[in-house]
């Protein structure tokens, strides 16, 4: 086990390293970076003297090696729009981030399994194609339509939800402030259902599609028959023995999902003015601060690593063979 979990380490540092490569490559790439730093009217001469002192003088690989330096001492770099720390910016913004985040995984995941089950249950019935075309239908539009036709309906016309906005609950968490997470706990929910359903919408519909085929795979496992020939209850052979069974490769896709949402509520975020990372750096894309992006770009990057790593962990554990 520890071998796995050592060759699975190093393999990570090495994607982390990957990405800091990748990372400072974008910055070169639209030319000369001096000119993020120094005003239109700088002279040749000032030019030259900022270029000094910020390295970019230096050869290439000089200056990726002092980058790297730089992020192993926690300096990314300061923004150019906002002059404070990029790192602690994006800090910031991160809690909202994953707040979204985990409410569109936990309505993701709460639905897709229970639709799954039903769809391999009755399989070749109405409740089946019923399912399977609702996630057909997710997997066809695009989350940013879906947001932008949530707000129409249920945000202007039917005035159920608000459109915009958030009610923080990590941050007070952070802050050791309980009792005002407590309180806020129904309204940031309810800021959360817009933008968590087109975010998770996606995400629903194809993990119904995989626990739907993980149980139809096992419901027609020997094992599966001999309890039902024992006499077993339906129920406890579908929860007991056949989604027990089915749940490996959705372990798998749970841990991944959560990346992947982390990824796309960038388009989302900006479609509901949510303040997280994702529409930072919207922001920062905009007004050209590499700094931001290229912090926010690592720190989604480390996120979406280390759950990878956590996730092939719990795999091992639940599946020894794995290991091997």
């Amino acid at each position: 086990m520890w071998t796995f979990i050592i060759r699975r380490l190093l393999q990570s540092v090495i994607v982390i390293i990957g990405v800091t490569l990748i990372s400072f490559v974008a910055l070169q790439i639209g030319g000369d970076p001096t000119f993020l730093f120094v005003s239109e009217r700088a002279t040749p001469e000032e030019i030259e003297m900022i270029r000094k002192a910020l390295g970019f003088d230096q050869p290439l690989h000089i200056q990726y090696l002092t980058y790297l330096g730089n992020i192993l001492q926690g300096d990314f770099g300061n923004s150019l729009s906002y002059r404070q720390p990029a790192m602690d910016i994006v800090l910031g913004a991160l809690p909202a981030t994953i707040e979204l985040t985990v409410f569109s995984m936990i309505f993701a995941i709460g639905l897709a399994i229970p639709f799954g089950v039903f769809a391999a249950l009755y399989r070749g019935t109405p409740v089946d194609g019923g399912i399977m075309t609702l996630a057909m239908f997710g997997q066809s539009i695009p989350n940013f339509w879906l947001g932008i036709m949530m707000i129409l309906f249920f945000g202007l016309y039917l005035n159920w939800f608000p459109i915009s906005g958030h009610v923080p609950l990590i941050m007070p968490l952070l802050q050791g402030d309980f009792m005002t997470a407590l309180t806020n706990i129904p309204s940031s929910i309810y800021y959360m259902v817009l933008p968590g359903v087109a975010v998770g919408f996606y995400s629903l519909s194809r993990n119904a599609r995989l626990v739907r085929s993980s149980m139809l795979e096992v419901l027609g496992q020997d094992y599966v028959r001999t309890a039902r020939s024992k006499g077993i209850s339906e129920r406890a052979v579908v929860i007991n023995h056949a989604l027990r069974n089915a749940w490996l490769p959705v372990v798998t896709m749970v841990g991944l999902e959560f990346g992947f949402l982390l990824g796309g509520v960038v388009v989302i975020e900006t479609v509901f003015s949510w303040p997280g990372i994702g529409r930072l750096v919207f922001n920062a894309i905009n007004q050209k601060d590499i700094p931001v992006v290229q912090a926010s770009v690592i720190v989604l990057s480390v996120i979406f690593i280390a759950l990878n790593l956590i996730v092939d962990l719990i795999y091992a554990r639940i599946d020894p063979r794995v290991k091997l």
